[in-house]
Parts: structure tokens; sequence; C-alpha cells
């Protein structure tokens, strides 16, 4: 399309009847007339010395055939492109890829070997470590050594989390050295549900155990399946819950199924989450959570929640 420049001379001819004269076109007109020349706006006449405008109709039919030329060109070669590069993607499909072999999982079973892969881990890791810990408790042993490595990590500024069951409140060895880690910037959360032992540093390596009482490890550094057990920790952590730990402090497994029905209601869990914490089917948590309502004179579940919670600050603060 013409410039501003341009159409505005192009206006300027009309107004001298359509024709100019050659001999009339300073030096600074001569971009604007090659312009219009070029677009078919003016045609030139060399003999009779004088430039004519041309309908511009005919231009902008002339050139929207051109266009619509260039257009049918340009999805004709779309169409034909995927069959004349056939023969590349052929042999794309058919080559044999080089298989990256640094993401094998590493199996120790050698109790020397496993202490002192852990220990390289451990002492390697700079950002944070996630820990699952299914059981009761750990032994004495690996609670042990578990501590003298977590301790220096911790220390020096790492990020630690660690998911135990709720029995493990309830072992001395355990909840001493949860507070000890705790003091150092750890923190704990207990899962009632059933989730898979694992040791993730710094997202990028995982240790999972291959025998049930320690005397095998597999390491694995493969990023999709370390990105998986990430996953599975943080979904198992979202649905844990800070708990306090004291050596005094009741375990709440050890409760009776009312008041731990009673106290999840009031942690704001729904009647479903219950059921699956306690492994009780949901029509005997709802039988519990009925007797709630009437022992609290609550019309709903939220009326019966805030109740709940109102009771407990009231216990805390006496």
């Amino acid at each position: 399309m013409p410039g501003e420049a341009a159409r505005e001379f192009y206006l300027g001819v009309l107004g001298e009847g359509g024709r100019l004269r050659m001999a009339e076109v300073t030096a600074g007109q001569h971009p604007l007339v090659g312009e219009l020349l070029e677009l078919g706006l003016l045609t030139a006449d060399p003999a009779d010395g004088v430039f004519t405008a041309v309908n511009p109709r005919v231009v902008g039919g002339r050139l929207s055939e051109d266009l619509r030329s260039a257009g049918t060109r340009l999805l004709v070669q779309a169409q034909e492109m995927p069959t004349l590069l056939e023969d590349l993607s052929r042999a794309y499909d058919l080559t044999a890829r080089k298989v990256d072999r640094s993401g094998e999982v590493l199996h120790l079973h050698e109790t020397e070997q496993i202490n002192a892969r852990l220990d390289a881990l451990f002492a390697g890791s700079a950002d944070e470590i996630l820990t699952a810990q299914p059981g009761s408790a750990l032994p004495t042993p690996v609670l042990a050594q578990s501590a003298r490595r977590t301790k220096p990590f911790l220390a020096r500024g790492g990020a630690g989390r660690c998911l135990f069951e709720p029995a493990a409140r309830s072992d001395g060895p355990t909840t001493a050295y949860v507070l000890e880690a705790t003091e150092l910037g750890a923190r704990f959360r207990v899962l009632g549900e059933s989730f898979k032992r694992m040791t993730i540093f710094d997202r990028h390596t995982a240790v999972i155990p291959t025998a049930a009482d320690y005397t095998g490890l597999a390491v694995v550094d493969d990023p999709a399946v370390v990105a998986f057990l990430v996953g599975m920790f943080e979904r198992d952590w979202q649905r844990a819950e800070p708990v306090p730990w004291s050596t005094t402090a009741p375990d709440p497994a050890a409760l009776p199924v009312p008041a731990q029905v009673g106290r999840m209601l009031s942690q704001g869990l729904t009647q479903r989450t219950i059921a699956t914490r306690l492994g009780l089917s949901e029509r005997t948590v709802a039988g519990h959570i009925s007797r709630l309502r009437e022992q609290y004179d609550a019309q709903t579940l939220f009326q019966l929640g805030w109740l709940m919670r109102a009771a407990a600050g009231e216990r805390r603060s006496a």
C-alpha cells in the first residue's frame, strides 16, 4: 500500500485532473512518483512527457489477484511439505537411539558399601533431604546413624522434612531424635496411612530399601523416577499433619476411636479422609460422627467441627 506522503501526492495529481507533467516533478518528489509507479497508481507516457493517474479499483483488483495466487502457491507447498520430507522422517524413525545409562539403579547389599554411600550422599547434599519412615520406630543402630548423618547437614543450613507413622511418637529414642532435629530446623509430620520408605537427596538422588531389614538399598539417579518419588512424598506430606512431639505427650493413635474421630473433625478433615486414616468404613465413622453431633448438639458437620475446635481451645487454655 502507498505511504501517507505518496497518497497525498496521488490526490494532488487527481486535483490537477489526473495528469502531471514530468517537467513539473521536483527532485524531492521523485521517490513519491517512483512509489506510485511501482504500485501501478501512475503510468508514465514519455512521448507526451506526462504521468497519468490509474483507477485504484483496477490496481486493487490486480494486487488482490496477485495475493490470491501467491496464497494458493503457499497452500500447495504446505500440503506437499510432509511428502517431500517423508524419506527423512522414515530414516529418523528407524535410527537407533543412544541410551543414557547414567540413570541406572545401583543396588547395594554389603553393609560397608551401604554406609559409605549414605555417608557420601548426606555429606554431599546442599539443599534439602526428604525422608519417609513408615513403621513404629527405627532400629536403634539405624536411628543413631541417621542422627549422626543428619545433624551436620542441618547445622550447615540444609532443610529436612520427615514423615513418621503415629506409633513412632511412643518410641523414646525416636522422639528424642525428632526433638533435637527440630531444634536444628528440621520439620516432621505424622501420617496415619500406608506410605513407602524413601530418602531423597536434593531432589536428585533417591534411596529406597530392597529388603525390610535394611540389608539392601537401591540408589536411583534417573530424573524421571526421582521426580515420581518426590511427587509421592509431597502428596503424603500434604495429607500428613504436624503434631507436638514430647516424651510426655499422649499418642493420638492410642486414644479411643471416638476421640480420634473428634480430633480429626476439629482439624477440618472430611468423613472419607478420617475413615481412610483410621482404617474404618465410612459407615462406622458416620456412626461416631452422629453420636458426636448429639453430644455437642450440632446441626451440621461444620457446626460440629467449630464447636469441637472451641472446646479443644478451652481445654488448652485451662
